[in-house]
């Protein structure tokens, strides 16, 4: 009795033996089994093998980033304003911009500055240098700024006039002051709209890319990364936020007004030299004109366009509500074929032209039909 006693002892020591020596895997499930009694389950992660593959569409978006980040900066502009006491506190904004050249002029809106006394641009690279303004259009709402600064990388200008409704574009900027922010959306309309001092902007890009307070002045971009606008203005309806209704001026209007930027410091406009009244029907018909819409020349500046082309203003004192007019004078209808509604169409035709440019105009003097060739000349007026 006691040999098997002894036996069973050496054979429980022998089996302990060899488990513990020969079978470390199987102290291993003995202890993951414990892990079931109360102890927490190790974490399992299942991890990528390799980098991921980006589709062509993401490709795409990269590619237009990295190339157009570099050229984009972020510009604070730094102004004095009254307070409620009548003393002065400073007042600082800011915008997006992007450079032009490598001697670093960069194009950004008139409203990103106005009425700074102080302006600071940051790079991509998150250097800050002062700026100075070679010129600014507040009716078209542009500024030419410029830096002293090594090493930048210029964007590249594409061609606004052929665009589609439809067609993808990005925009980059500094949204709410969040550098190097790019969205993406179509272009949603090309329309004419007012710019923010009530000038129109014609052929203006409607795009559903998220543009927010701070966007102003970066550039909007195609699918190859060139610039085809400059994003200026948002539908908010009060919210002070992207609706998914955001505006840019045509790369083509900037590129027209840079030449006169650069070397006068403003945007030379040509004008007819007249002050003028846009005509509607019922208008038109208390006043017995020929037609039911044009342009009233209601008087002509001495020396200008339209005095030297013999174009009449009005003589007949009368009044339209309580505003004082001029009746009897010349009501313009057509500029170079282009039919004239209202004062917005004079504008446009203008925007196509510069001073000393000969047009033909097409009058009614009463019921008769004039063709005027005139050469305009340089004006002030936001209109005609």
């Amino acid at each position: 009795m006691n040999w098997r006693r002894v036996f069973l002892v050496v054979l429980l020591v022998g089996g302990f033996w060899f488990v513990t020596t020969h079978l470390p895997q199987g102290l291993s499930r003995l202890g993951s089994l414990s892990n079931v009694s109360g102890d927490k389950s190790p974490l399992a992660l299942t991890e990528a093998h390799a980098a991921p593959n980006y589709d062509s569409e993401e490709q795409n978006n990269i590619a237009v980033y990295k190339k157009a980040l570099p050229s984009v900066v972020n510009i604070t502009s730094k102004s004095m304003t009254v307070n409620f006491f009548y003393g002065q506190v400073p007042q600082e904004g800011q915008g997006s911009g992007f450079i032009l050249d490598k001697a670093g002029h960069i194009l950004t809106n008139f409203h990103v500055i106005a009425d700074a006394n102080k302006i600071e641009v940051m790079t991509s690279d998150k250097r800050t240098y002062k700026a100075t303004i070679v010129g600014s259009d507040k009716v078209h709402d542009l500024a030419l700024l410029q830096i002293n600064a090594p090493n930048l990388q210029p964007v590249t200008l594409s061609d606004s006039s052929d665009l589609i409704v439809g067609q993808k574009v990005y925009a980059i900027g500094n949204p709410f002051g969040l550098n190097g922010t790019m969205t993406r959306g179509i272009i949603s309309s090309i329309r004419s709209i007012r710019g923010p001092e009530g000038a129109p902007i014609e052929d203006a890009i409607q795009t559903d890319a998220a543009i927010n307070p701070g966007n102003s002045g970066g550039p909007l971009l195609n699918s190859r990364g060139e610039v085809i606008g400059i994003n200026t203005l948002i539908a908010t309806g009060g919210a002070e936020q992207s609706s998914g209704i955001g505006f840019a001026i045509p790369v083509n209007t900037a590129k027209a007004a840079l030449g006169d930027l650069t070397k006068y410091g403003r945007v030379r406009r040509p004008s007819l030299g007249i002050v003028s009244l846009a005509i509607n029907p019922d208008l038109a018909d208390q006043m017995g004109l020929a037609v039911e819409s044009g342009v009233l020349v209601q008087r002509v500046v001495p020396g200008g366009a339209a005095d030297r082309a013999g174009i009449h203003g009005g003589n007949q004192q009368a009044y339209l509500g309580n505003m004082p007019i001029l009746l009897g004078g010349d009501l313009i209808v057509e500029i170079d074929g282009t039919e004239i509604n209202n004062t917005t169409d004079i504008t446009a035709v203008m925007a196509r032209h510069q001073p000393g440019d000969a047009v033909t105009v097409t009058v009614f003097r009463g019921r008769k039909r004039l063709t005027l060739k005139l050469a305009l000349t340089e004006g002030r007026e936001v209109s005609t």
